[in-house]
Parts: C-alpha cells; sequence; structure tokens
C-alpha cells in the first residue's frame, strides 16, 4: 500500500476494500473489521478511509452514502435501484468523452469522467434480493 504514514489499522482497512468486489461504505468496512478488532472505531474507518483516497490508492464514490474502491483503474459501475449494489463493469473507458465534453464546455480542462449505469440487477429483475 503507497501510504505517508503506516499505521496497522490503515493497512486492515486498505486490506478490507481491497479484497471486496462490494464498493463498500465506511459502515461496511466497521462491521467486517469490528469482531477481530474491538478497539476500533467507525471514527478511525472514516478518517482512514478519507487519507487513503486523499493519498490515490482509493476512489471515493459519491452515492447516497459513500462507498469506496480499490480498483483506481478507470471503469464504470452499475448501482442497483433496488438493492442498491455497486458493480463493476467492463465497458472500455473512451477518453473521447473527455475531449468531446471539453469541446462543448468551452474552456474547461476535462482530465477524465465517472460513468455511473442505473437500474436493476438480475436478483432483483427476479425479485430475489428486494
Amino acid at each position: 500500500m503507497a501510504g505517508k504514514r503506516y499505521s496497522r489499522q490503515r493497512e486492515l482497512i486498505y486490506e478490507a476494500v481491497l479484497g471486496s468486489k462490494e464498493h463498500p461504505t465506511a459502515e461496511m468496512v466497521y462491521q467486517w473489521l469490528k469482531p477481530a478488532n474491538p478497539n476500533l472505531s467507525l471514527g478511525t474507518v472514516y478518517r482512514n478511509l478519507n487519507l487513503l483516497a486523499q493519498e490515490g490508492v482509493l476512489i471515493r464514490m459519491p452515492f447516497p452514502v459513500e462507498r469506496y474502491d480499490a480498483d483506481i483503474q478507470p471503469h464504470s459501475h452499475f448501482r442497483c435501484k433496488g438493492c442498491g449494489k455497486v458493480f463493476d463493469l467492463t465497458v472500455r473507458y473512451d477518453p473521447g468523452i473527455d475531449d468531446q465534453a471539453a469541446q462543448e464546455a468551452g474552456g474547461f480542462q476535462i482530465d477524465s469522467h465517472d460513468l455511473i449505469f442505473t437500474g436493476l440487477c438480475p436478483e432483483c429483475q427476479n425479485g430475489t434480493d428486494i
């Protein structure tokens, strides 16, 4: 893990996000780690997630409840309106969208974009996760 200051708790928090495909919330990370780390506080989880995002090793995802992603390569996401889960999509990142937006925006420097699709996941379509 790249970072300015090593902390055992920060390493545990980073590893929890890195080992998950769920794009967890701070609360999820806290619940996963608390049983084996009774001195861990939810505030510590939030602080460390924010530090890791500032250091560029996590992405902070501004959904209705912030989520975090350890895959920092540009990629798209799908958010289910039924269950609220977030999934990675293999839709190719298109830097041409950045160029098109910069031209249309008139003077903005655009470095990247986030593409988030919404709808219902297969479980919610089948009524198995509602």
